[in-house]
């Protein structure tokens, strides 16, 4: 039998940061915001459970709109960035941020770049070919022969995509050495305009990147580690226009409704039974809870209907305190956590994780989520 082990986990983000006041205020200068909409900003922000973010665009740290790179250099941001200055913003920033995280990733596998058999590239923020997969084979000098795979457009869960994908290649392929790269610059879509779902939007979502290595290994091999066991996927009949995701004239438009956390919340419990029950376990049997901080709400609303302590749901939450939502990548960032914990355990002489989920939610709406258990 083969396992497909968790070998790494490489997190990353942009250069840009600032706190949720600072962007409350940078956000309260706009002058073609409604008056009623630009006093409710701070509370917006303040209700998000973000302490920081980051952005690959210097504007948003900037005082002095004379300084502007990215938007028109006035307090009015105008004129607007177009979709195509957006998507070359997009690619020029997201080349470095991914060749970083990628080199740890590999680093701390202990494998050097001829080891990468397969490569899956995930993003949905901006396109370009030759693609994010091409120029990781060719920056970080992997084989030619590498096997490449781009999962585009799917949003918060597409690492769930990748993960799916990469235990097919670990299960099919004995030599297997998967390197999935999860990037998003979300803040290069803000919109400017007068609706409260913009407001909401802009004060969650953030940039990061985040590098995964997944490994086949014999039972021997795999003794200790945590494997990649299963998957599920739930699409909900009713809900297809709560979150959207669409290419407009200035930037992709994200559509969220406030449906979304209660929507969520009430399909959880038969989705996690369809997970979990085929292995023989329950709730009660998991060690550790990887939820996508896709809101605050939308942890807090799991958590209640899940039975869950806040202890357990205190990673997910933190790494939502500490980079926001920046969608795919970010479920990587929680399961980095857990990841160095079960590490830590077992060298402190303890057993680490025995079992585990992880489960993120998007467009559609659609959970999707995996089991883990360490071998």
């Amino acid at each position: 039998m083969r396992y497909t082990t968790l070998e790494s986990i490489a997190t990353g983000n942009p250069p840009v940061t600032g706190t949720q006041q600072e962007a409350a205020a940078f956000m309260q200068r706009i002058r073609s915001l409604p008056e009623p909409l630009r006093r409710r900003l701070p509370l917006i922000y303040e209700r998000s459970g973000i302490d920081r973010r980051y952005s690959c665009v210097p504007d948003y740290a900037e005082a002095d709109p004379d300084n502007f790179s990215f938007f028109g250099a006035n307090d009015a941001l105008s004129p607007v960035p177009s979709t195509a200055t957006r998507n070359a913003w997009y690619r020029k920033s997201v080349l470095p941020l991914t060749e970083q995280v990628s080199r740890e990733a590999l680093g701390q596998a202990g494998l050097n770049p001829a080891d990468i058999t397969h490569v899956i590239a995930v993003s949905c923020t901006g396109f370009f070919a030759p693609g994010l997969d091409i120029e990781l084979v060719k920056r970080l000098g992997l084989p030619p022969t590498t096997q490449r795979t781009f999962i585009g457009f799917m949003g918060c869960y597409a690492a769930f995509n990748a993960m799916r994908v990469a235990h097919s290649f670990c299960q099919s392929t004995p030599s297997a050495r998967v390197l999935i790269v999860c990037a998003e610059l979300c803040t290069l879509h803000f919109q400017i305009d007068d609706t409260f779902e913009s407001a909401v939007v802009n004060a969650l979502f953030s940039d990061g990147a985040a590098a995964a290595i997944f490994a086949s290994r014999s039972a021997a091999e795999a003794r200790g580690k945590l494997a990649y066991i299963a998957s599920h996927a739930q699409l909900d009949d009713d809900s297809m226009e709560d979150m959207t995701w669409e290419i407009g004239d200035t930037g992709f438009l994200m559509g969220l409704s406030s449906r979304v956390p209660q929507v969520i919340a009430t399909a959880l419990p038969a989705y996690l039974d369809a997970l979990l029950q085929p292995h023989q376990l329950t709730p009660t049997d998991l060690d550790f809870w990887a939820i996508h901080p896709g809101g605050r709400a939308i942890v807090e609303k799991a958590r209640d209907v899940l039975g869950l302590s806040d202890e357990q749901v205190h990673d997910s939450l933190e790494v939502m305190r500490q980079h926001g939502n920046m969608s795919s990548p970010t479920i990587l960032f929680v399961l980095q956590r857990f990841l160095e914990q079960h590490r830590a355990q077992q060298a402190n002489g303890a057993t680490g994780w025995g079992h585990g989920v992880a489960m993120a939610f998007g467009p559609g709406l659609t959970i999707e989520g995996c089991l883990w258990r360490q071998v």
